[in-house]
């Protein structure tokens, strides 16, 4: 019989440990709440979107950081990449189940943020008001 740290330890491995350096859902918790991951999440949200039309959608990105947020969000089973075989190619991206379910979760901080915007600016300015001592 499994004493109760033997359980515990059985369940966060399970689980995952955020708390952890060594847990390997920090990585995926970067990919998904980076500044673009968030962004990407949010926009395939939508639908299916060619790269031109995410970078496009996705005000400031860099060519570079949108294809590699799209690779890291890929590899995390997030997305799907469709290469279709003409010239020029042409690729899209769309969320796969897994992608949808977390893209759900982002939205919702986003939108929390975005509902919450006026009284987060006002506390900022109360804020970078106070001397700093």
């Amino acid at each position: 019989m499994p004493t109760n740290d033997t359980k515990t330890l059985v369940q966060r491995i399970r689980r995952g440990d955020l708390f952890s350096t060594q847990c390997p859902s920090r990585e995926v918790l970067k990919h998904v709440t980076s500044r673009w991951g968030v962004l990407v999440l949010v926009a395939l949200s939508e639908g299916t979107h060619r790269f031109s039309d995410l970078r496009r959608k996705v005000g400031g990105v860099s060519e570079k950081m949108l294809a590699q947020t799209l690779q890291q969000l890929e590899q995390d089973g997030f997305i799907d990449r469709v290469s279709h075989p003409v010239v020029p190619p042409h690729v899209e991206y769309s969320l796969t189940s897994l992608g949808v379910e977390v893209s759900v979760q982002v939205q919702s901080l986003a939108d929390w943020i975005e509902s919450n915007l006026s009284k987060i600016i006002q506390e900022q300015q109360k804020r970078s008001a106070k001397p700093l001592l």
